[in-house]
């Protein structure tokens, strides 16, 4: 390993102390903390994709939070341009970049490369989602079997977004997503960067999703949904995917009760981290585990020194 402490990548399912684990070993190697999920880039989501409180950012420097309108369409493409940036800047001042996050698409564009795919035009993901609507992930599948084999065989399951991911790219550029993968080069080599996953107890994990969202509600989730409602914006908006948006938004048209918004909105979570697991296990297997966010027992599996 370098000379210079490796950049930190910390991942793991939603409510599992990600960012609490980045701030203490922030704190403990003179760091920065740097946002690695898709939702905590927005603005107006601040509950709802729990993003780190003002007191909590008050010790140790926070980046990529809440930066974008929820109007935008943030990508990995842009979030790993920015990250890469950060690193430089992070470490020219002599501190230590710590990323953590649950997107698991934005640590693997950091350690192995992201290609610059042109966006799909809103005909292609009109295109798609429609073989989606009609066929579901077997539709999607056979499809990306077809045009792209080899992309489709790196998708697990029915990973509904990659594999729509696949389609997409073909049909805007004509060239298949593995061949664009296959031409990209990492922002950190090998022996720059040193991560780990937190994996919770499964029922451990179930507890705390229940009783974060119902935190949530009580620091005004349900007002937070209301002026993102009030804008009108279109639902196929990634900020507009977050989770808790669509039963909230359903409540406050009278189509759900609260009960049943919080109960769509924590197992559509739990569903969601069980993905996230699962993500982490295919995609960084490698990786060490813990159980929760312990900064010693971090520091130790991660081998940096104190």
């Amino acid at each position: 390993m370098s000379a210079q402490t490796p950049v930190i990548l910390i991942g793991g399912p939603t409510a599992s102390g990600k960012t609490k684990l980045a701030v203490a070993i922030a704190a403990r190697l003179g760091g920065e903390v740097v946002n690695a999920d898709s939702m905590q880039v927005y603005r107006g989501l601040e509950i709802l994709s729990a993003q780190p409180k003002s007191a909590e950012r008050r010790d140790v420097p926070h980046h990529l939070f809440g930066v974008l309108d929820p109007a935008e369409r943030g990508s990995a493409g842009w979030w790993a341009g920015e990250a890469a940036r950060l690193i430089k800047d992070i470490r020219a001042r002599g501190r230590v970049p710590v990323f953590a996050g649950g997107t698991g698409l934005y640590f693997s564009a950091l350690t192995e490369g992201l290609a610059e795919i042109p966006p799909a035009s809103q005909a292609v993901r009109n295109r798609v989602a429609k073989l989606d609507d009609e066929g579901g992930s077997e539709a999607l599948r056979t499809e990306a079997e077809r045009v792209d084999p080899a992309a489709a065989a790196k998708v697990k399951g029915a990973d509904r977004q990659r594999l729509r991911r696949v389609l997409e790219v073909i049909w805007t550029t004509g060239r298949p997503l593995s061949e664009w993968q296959a031409a990209t080069v990492p922002a950190l080599l090998r022996d720059d960067w040193a991560g780990l996953v937190i994996e919770p107890d499964r029922d451990e994990l179930r507890t705390c999703i229940a009783a974060r969202f119902d935190l949530m509600l009580t620091e005004g989730a349900l007002d937070e949904a209301r002026e993102l409602m009030a804008r009108g914006l279109s639902a196929d908006l990634p900020a507009m995917k977050a989770l808790g948006v669509a039963p909230l938004f359903a409540q406050l048209r009278g189509e759900l009760t609260p009960e049943q918004a919080r109960t769509h909105s924590i197992t559509g979570t739990r569903r969601y981290a069980k993905r996230q697991l699962t993500w982490f296990r295919n995609r960084c297997a490698d990786w060490p585990r813990l159980p929760g966010p312990d900064v010693d027992a971090a520091l130790t599996q991660l081998s940096v020194a104190r």
